[in-house]
């Protein structure tokens, strides 16, 4: 599934451009500028899994470092510092991954 089916090419640029330094990413702003945040459960859902690289059900933090690339492939990576605050924001049960239902949740908070 191509996030170009469920968001608007402009909003990925936009966020993409606004968070392009090292260290700039905020999930919460990220959410909104790229429209997750207008989208249903549902499209969220449909968001995480094609974020989900290897299909286990979960973002593990080796994923979570490459997210932006899941929006465009010339996103930049997430910095260390950047992927253990959003793993901590999302991963609300502690097992160091990230499931369906806590990123839905992370994105409509």
């Amino acid at each position: 599934m191509a996030m170009k089916n469920l968001l608007k090419d402009d909003d990925i640029k936009k966020a993409l451009d606004q968070f392009k330094a090292a260290d700039s990413f905020d999930h919460k702003k990220f959410f909104d500028v790229v429209g997750l945040k207008a989208l249903s459960a549902d499209n969220v859902k449909l968001v995480f899994q094609a974020l989900d690289v290897d299909a286990s059900g979960f973002i593990e933090e080796e994923e979570l470092k490459f997210v932006l690339k899941g929006f465009a492939a010339d996103g930049r990576d997430l910095t260390d510092k950047e992927t253990k605050a959003f793993l901590a924001a999302a991963d609300k049960d502690g097992d160091g991954k990230i499931g369906i239902d806590e990123f839905e949740a992370l994105v409509h908070e």
